[in-house]
């Protein structure tokens, strides 16, 4: 399915291991928005600060610098884990089914079939509104789904009228033509 503009959505080479036979290229294939390292960054720039001054403050103090270089590597470890994470999560929509990959080390791959969404729903905060992304919420009858809800997902509109067009339009979740 092309966007309004004739140019059809990117995709990660990762989607190939996942689709089926009987599935078109995802129509929404995306990561989680950049905003989503907000939080890591902000906790993280105190304990690099901390880790950059037990290292400057007294050069001679080999103790001290020591203490301030493992500190310092724990944050951006620590940075370096949250950006690989934000990295390999990617959201897919095809016209058969939501998918959600996660992982560094281990892929976990969290599948919804379209045919079974009873309920979409698209929330947006004011941060979301300036940044552009949003947050997605499916249902199905009865059952708690381990991809029931994906945050900080980008471009969230468009992605938002890809998915109401597969689910509610001539697509209606059986995967209707382009």
């Amino acid at each position: 399915m092309a966007g309004p503009d004739g140019h059809r959505p990117r995709w990660s080479k990762d989607a190939d291991k996942y689709l089926r036979p009987n599935e078109r290229p995802p129509v929404v294939a995306t990561r989680r928005h950049w905003a989503v390292l907000i939080v890591p960054v902000a906790k993280a720039l105190p304990v690099l600060a901390v880790g950059l001054w037990l290292m400057v403050r007294d050069p001679e103090n080999r103790v001290s610098a020591s203490i301030g270089l493992i500190v310092l590597l724990g944050a951006l470890g620590y940075l370096a884990l949250r950006g690989g994470e934000w990295w390999m999560r990617h959201f897919f929509v095809t016209n058969r089914r939501v998918l959600l990959t996660r992982g560094i080390v281990v892929r976990t791959v969290a599948v919804l079939p379209l045919r079974r969404i009873t309920d979409f729903t698209y929330a947006e905060t004011a941060l979301g509104k300036m940044l552009r992304y949003g947050t997605f919420r499916f249902e199905s009858a009865g059952q708690q789904q381990g991809l029931s809800e994906i945050t900080f997902l980008p471009r969230d509109k468009r992605v938002y009228d890809d998915v109401s067009e597969l689910l509610f339009g001539n697509g209606g979740g059986g995967g209707g033509d382009d």
